[in-house]
């Protein structure tokens, strides 16, 4: 078998026509289509019949995190717009601190239109509450895609609340429109909680708050924010060239111990809760060797010995969560998940249909193996709605010995 590495992201590729691409999502969440794996055989319902496919002695993984509004619109001197999209948080580095920060804060972001944006500060100036207040960004470092920025503004308010009147929802690129006053209710789900991603977790979408109360399966959240990373394409011949990004998560100790409960019939719904959970496993296995276990790179998963179970790894983390007398684990993962990689937490995976030659795709197929391809024809010839506002897939993951 070639290695992980080695293996070309041509093979993982579809037509996708552009007709098939959800540009909104159905007026009501639950009603969408559901493809159902189960058993190496394909069925189809809607996804409301999750009700009763998630039984009582399972537990459903769902990730809280809330889209932030990141795309900020700014003119030059010039009249020039220049759009900064804030990536994460860089002084303070801890998300809700950042948040709650007043008077300034520092960002990593990307920027639009960036050669127009020179040794100047971009101002914008707004009326809140009766207050003129003023809103500043200024470069501080300049990297070759990302730029560190500081914020700055007057008047006693968070940037919680500074970008939430500024901001705008950053919906997919390939949706091609632009953010519609819907998309602050429709790209967030019904138990988004904690801001900091710059994406939705779009397979929870689909919930809506009746039948997510009505589940008879036991329910359990984790927080991943989602990065713009998300979207980026895969662009070399091996995805060995391809450089994963990074992202921060995390997980409460309620959590990994109703993980160990119910291990076995762990449902995730979507990838981020499947990254975050087969990450928290290699920092279990990190901790028991010995090493730092609050980053995971990109291949790391594939380099470590493969004989620990859940049940040491993850009473490592719980171990290592109370010597550091906190409640949840923080941590990073850059990880990989493709083809030959071995499940070691996640049982099925609820989640939406994802563009053709990415890293959501070979997380996919590493899930269902060769079947991805016939998953995809089936939903291609019956009418399913594709990517972030499209339809759902129920995947039983097959299992590596």
């Amino acid at each position: 078998m070639i290695s992980q590495q080695d293996i070309k992201i041509k093979d993982f590729t579809y037509n996708l026509p552009d007709e098939k691409i959800a540009k909104f999502p159905l007026k009501e969440r639950d009603k969408c289509k559901l493809l159902i794996y189960k058993d190496k055989n394909i069925s189809q319902g809607i996804f409301s019949d999750l009700l009763n496919m998630l039984q009582k002695d399972s537990l459903l993984v769902f990730n809280n995190t809330k889209v932030i509004p990141a795309r900020l619109e700014f003119f030059s001197p010039s009249g020039a717009r220049i759009e900064i999209f804030c990536l994460e948080p860089s002084l303070p580095a801890d998300y809700e601190n950042s948040f709650s920060s007043r008077l300034n804060c520092r960002w990593k972001v990307l920027v639009g239109n960036l050669k127009r944006w020179k040794d100047f500060s971009l101002v914008r100036t707004f009326s809140f509450n009766g207050k003129e207040i003023s809103f500043s960004a200024s470069k501080v470092e300049v990297f070759s895609q990302e730029i560190i920025v500081d914020f700055n503004w007057s008047g006693n308010y968070t940037f919680s609340e500074i970008i939430d009147l500024l901001g705008s929802i950053p919906i997919p690129p390939y949706l091609n429109r632009k953010a519609e006053e819907s998309d602050n209710i429709d790209y967030q789900t019904i138990y988004s909680r904690y801001k900091g991603s710059v994406a939705a977790p779009t397979a929870g979408l689909h919930f809506t708050e009746e039948l997510f109360e009505a589940l008879k399966c036991d329910k359990a959240s984790l927080t991943l924010h989602v990065g713009a990373g998300t979207f980026k394409p895969v662009k070399t011949e091996n995805i060995g060239g391809h450089d994963m990004h990074r992202e921060f998560y995390e997980v409460k100790k309620e959590t990994i111990e109703k993980i160990l409960k119910f291990s076995e019939k762990i449902t995730a719904v979507g990838t981020t809760s499947v990254r975050t959970l087969e990450s928290l496993y290699w920092a279990g296995v990190k901790i028991l060797r010995g090493e730092n276990p609050e980053c995971l790179s990109q291949w790391e998963c594939y380099e470590k010995p493969s004989d620990i179970s859940l049940k040491e790894s993850f009473n490592a983390v719980l171990k290592y969560i109370e010597s550091n007398q906190e409640n949840s684990f923080k941590a990073s993962t850059s990880i990989m998940i493709c083809p030959g990689y071995k499940y070691r937490v996640v049982d099925n995976i609820i989640t939406n249909f994802h563009q053709p030659q990415s890293t959501l795709l070979l997380l996919v197929a590493a899930a269902v193996s060769e079947d991805w391809k016939k998953i995809y024809d089936y939903a291609l010839n019956n009418n399913f709605r594709f990517l972030s506002y499209g339809d759902s897939c129920f995947l039983q993951i097959q299992k590596l010995e």
